[in-house]
């Protein structure tokens, strides 16, 4: 039976706590009723992760899993199994070719200077002066000192002025939330999405230099999931919550909160304290389309819920996987074995290359000599 879903969501594992992060869309996965199945050849591929022995072998110590997916499965094999994707970068529509060849001649500015004028979680490390494409230098700065005339201005979920005048700097405006609304003020739109102006995801590493990745040997059987989430949507949690109610979890965040308050998450994992003050969320969100999604993460890096029956046949699965080390440890292969897939094409078009890629937005327009629209 085809499953019906409005949006998807996946499932992550995190090896620092040997947990388990759910991503959602703003929307929901709806589940056929109880009394229907998935075919025979979708149960297969489902249940295909597992090892072939059915013998549960529930284990904590994660570099003794490592070690024996190494043995019966290894890196070589992993690669060979995704080499397929590498040739298929080239034919993907859902993420832009940041890599690509530029037309130097295109560029009207030796020089962009980009002045972040609202934001909320910017990271304050990609101020930089940046050396880019075709000899153009980038200055991407949060100091209206160091850009007292930017030739573009960037707004993070703020509003951009409601007009430009002749010789105003450019309005460029950036949303990465799976909503991607743009503001209706902006000559330059940033979003998640290839046919906006500008895409970004949130792959890169200057998101994560300011955070704790602590990544602990051992896998706590005892509170198998990790939850959190602070945009309270009614759908998004009435799904997690259908989900979780089989799963024994932890939920931190603002919505269906389980721990005691929003800051236990320190006293529950005391190797986070160090960051305490800069870290407001300890992962990038993934935010992506109900057909694309795969083109944006690492091959195997996910569980799907579209393509289980029901909640309880997802949690079944997840359960499995807690027990099973090679199995488990094929969901981390990804992290050991290389950039692999189209997943190399997301990190090109990240925050890292973003100060570039928008200085030669900004250049092909001609900054403040701009037209004006």
């Amino acid at each position: 039976m085809q499953l019906k879903s409005i949006n998807t969501f996946v499932i992550v594992f995190m090896l620092g706590f040997a947990l388990i992060i759910f991503f959602f869309t703003t929307s929901f996965l709806e589940f056929p009723s109880a009394n229907s199945s998935v075919s025979s050849t979708l149960e297969s591929s489902i249940l295909e992760t597992l090892s072939k022995s059915s013998k549960q072998e529930p284990f904590i110590d994660l570099r003794k899993a490592f070690k024996k997916w190494d043995s019966q499965v290894g890196c070589a094999q992993f690669r060979e199994e995704h080499k397929e994707l590498l040739g298929n970068r080239s034919k993907m529509s859902s993420l832009q070719d940041a890599e690509g060849q530029i037309q130097c001649g295109e560029l009207q500015m030796n020089h962009v200077s980009v002045l972040v004028k609202g934001w909320t979680w910017i990271p304050d490390n990609m101020d930089n002066l940046y050396s880019c494409r075709c000899g153009l230098s980038c200055l991407w700065t949060k100091s209206s000192v160091l850009a007292d005339k930017p030739d573009a201005l960037l707004f993070e979920t703020t509003t951009p002025p409601f007009q430009r005048l002749s010789g105003d700097p450019l309005r460029v405006y950036m949303d990465l939330e799976a909503g991607r609304k743009n503001s209706g003020y902006e000559d330059v739109f940033i979003s998640y999405h290839a046919n906006d102006d500008v895409q970004s995801t949130y792959a890169g590493a200057l998101f994560h230099n300011n955070r704790n990745y602590h990544l602990s040997p051992i896998k706590n059987n005892d509170t198998l999931v990790y939850w959190s989430s602070s945009r309270c949507l009614p759908q998004r949690n009435r799904l997690a919550k259908n989900l979780l109610s089989l799963l024994p979890h932890h939920s931190f965040g603002k919505c269906m909160n389980n721990v005691g308050g929003l800051d236990k998450a320190l006293s529950f994992y005391p190797e986070c304290m160090k960051d305490a003050n800069e870290t407001p969320k300890w992962w990038d969100h993934l935010h992506c389309a109900m057909s694309h999604y795969k083109d944006f993460v690492p091959p195997h890096s996910i569980i799907d819920g579209t393509q289980f029956s029901s909640m309880a046949q997802l949690a079944s699965y997840v359960k499995s996987l807690a027990n099973d080390p090679v199995a488990y440890a094929e969901y981390h292969a990804w992290r050991r074995c290389g950039v692999l897939g189209n997943y190399r094409k997301t990190r090109a078009a990240s925050l890292d290359t973003l100060p570039c890629r928008l200085c030669e937005a900004v250049s092909r327009k001609n900054g403040r000599n701009a037209e004006v629209l």
